[in-house]
Formats: structure tokens, sequence, C-alpha cells
């Protein structure tokens, strides 16, 4: 068994990225830009931000967070949005989900400038990803994809199970494994008997949301299990009052995993790469 390492394989990709600014700034050419949207004080997501703040300032990026009282209006909001779209110097947007509800995160996605799409949720990129033409690639699969790529994990041919079907994650990543010439299965909440399909696979990736969802008894001997999940779970006993599980019961199923992602740890580095390496691309595009 072994461990797949995101802090590491995030650190070499970082490096990478870091040279590529410097090579950029020396013949002349703008420094990337990130601005991200932080709405309310949800305490997972400022986390999450303050991360890619000081993910920018590694790899030499400019970054600007620029945050909003849970009560801003959906129309203040995209107005928000509407000056980054205008903003020459801005390369790459986020807007941190989730919202307040009374704020479509529909409407906000589709408002951000498709060119500045970093986060590869905007229609325009989601078609050209399906397409398999250039594109803003969801940070999360893509960054899982780089993982592959990085530890040299064979895919052409194996069968993949995607454990959820968001547009994040789970729709998004099952395109992807199609064009590496996987043999992709998607299942979901509706899913009959889903310990069938994933007991036949050589790669789990679990996406569902739910706490150690994945067993032992689910999986096959030498598979290969990515966990995405990441979920604060109540430890009282804990210094911090939380504890972060994934979806999958890491103990007891890495003894029969070839590969597998801790949380954190894993996953979570690779998606916040995936980000940067999309901004990056933002600049060469121009």
């Amino acid at each position: 068994m072994e461990t797949l390492n995101g802090n590491k394989i995030a650190k070499l990709i970082k490096e990478d990225i870091k040279n590529e600014v410097i090579a950029l700034k020396n013949a002349g050419k703008k420094t990337p830009h990130l601005a991200a949207i932080l709405v309310g004080a949800d305490g997972a997501s400022m986390t999450y931000v303050n991360a890619k703040a000081k993910d920018c300032e590694e790899v030499g990026f400019d970054s600007t967070v620029l945050r909003f009282d849970a009560s801003i209006t959906e129309e203040e909001l995209l107005a928000e949005v509407e000056k980054i779209n205008q903003n020459p110097d801005i390369d790459g947007l986020i807007v941190q989900l989730p919202l307040p509800k009374h704020i479509s995160e529909k409407k906000v996605t589709q408002t951000i400038d498709y060119h500045k799409d970093v986060d590869g949720f905007h229609p325009m990129n989601v078609g050209l990803m399906f397409k398999g033409l250039p594109a803003f690639l969801p940070a999360t699969p893509y960054g899982i994809i780089k993982m592959f790529e990085i530890t040299g994990i064979p895919l052409s041919g194996k069968h993949c199970v995607v454990i959820g079907r968001s547009d994040i994650v789970g729709k998004p990543m099952s395109a992807l494994m199609l064009q590496k010439n996987c043999t992709v299965t998607v299942c979901h909440s509706r899913t009959e008997d889903i310990k069938k399909h994933t007991l036949q696979a050589d790669i789990i990736i679990a996406a569902v949301g739910i706490p150690e969802y994945l067993k032992a008894d689910m999986v096959k001997e030498g598979a290969i299990v990515i966990d995405v999940g990441i979920t604060r779970v109540d430890a009282p006993e804990n210094p911090k009052g939380y504890l972060l599980k994934g979806d999958v019961a890491y103990d007891e199923l890495a003894p029969k995993c070839s590969y597998i992602t801790p949380v954190p740890g894993g996953v979570g580095p690779m998606t916040r790469v995936g980000l940067l390496l999309n901004t990056l691309d933002a600049v060469k595009r121009k």
C-alpha cells in the first residue's frame, strides 16, 4: 500500500509554477493575479480562501481577497463579479461556495467571464472540457488527474467507479477519466447495490460527502482509492472540537489498496494546485 501524499505532489507542481512565473516576469509579461470573493463567515470557506492566498504568495502570483457580509444582495454580488470581469489586471476569479441561500450559485457562476473562470464551473468551460478542447478544468478533478500523471499510475483500460455526480467533482471527473481511456461507472444516491460496482473497480473516486462511507468490504484487493470527501465530525475530545473525515474508512481500507489518499493532505492540496495551474494558463492564453 502506498499513500498518495497530496502535500508532497502539490509542492513539486508549485515549484514548477514558481519557475514559470519567474520566466514570465523576466520576459516582461504580467504576473498572474487570482481574485477570490468570500461571502459571509463560514469557517471552512475562510480557511480555504486563506490557504489559496498563501499558495499565490508561494508561487509568486498576485492575489486579492474580497470579503462581503452575508447580507449582500444577489444584485450587489453580481455587480462585484462584473467589476472583476472588466479588470484587465485580474486573470482568474473564484467565488467561494457555498453562498447564502438568497443568492443563486448558478447565476453567479454564469456571470463570471469564462476566460477568468479558473474554477472551471462556467457552462462554456464545461462544454469545452466534455469535447476534450482546451478549457479551465474544475480544480478538484484537474488536481486528481495531475496526481495520477506525476505518480505514473496507468489509467488506460482500467475500470473506474466514481461515487457522486455533482457538477463540481463527479460529472467532470467521469468525463476526464473517460478521456484517459478508462471504463467509467458513475454511482450515486439512486444506484442500486453500489457495492456490486465498487467491488469490480480498479480505481474508486469517492465524492459522496458521507464520512467513512466506503468500507473495506466494498473494495477489491489492490484497488486505487481517491478520497475527495472532507467533513467536520464533532469530536469533543479533540482540542479543536472536531475531526476531519473523508468519504473512506481509511484505517480499515488502506491495507487492501495499492494506492490511497489520506484526509487531510490528499486531494485538498491538489485542488488548490489545479486552481493555480488554471490561473497560470489564463495568463499564457493572453
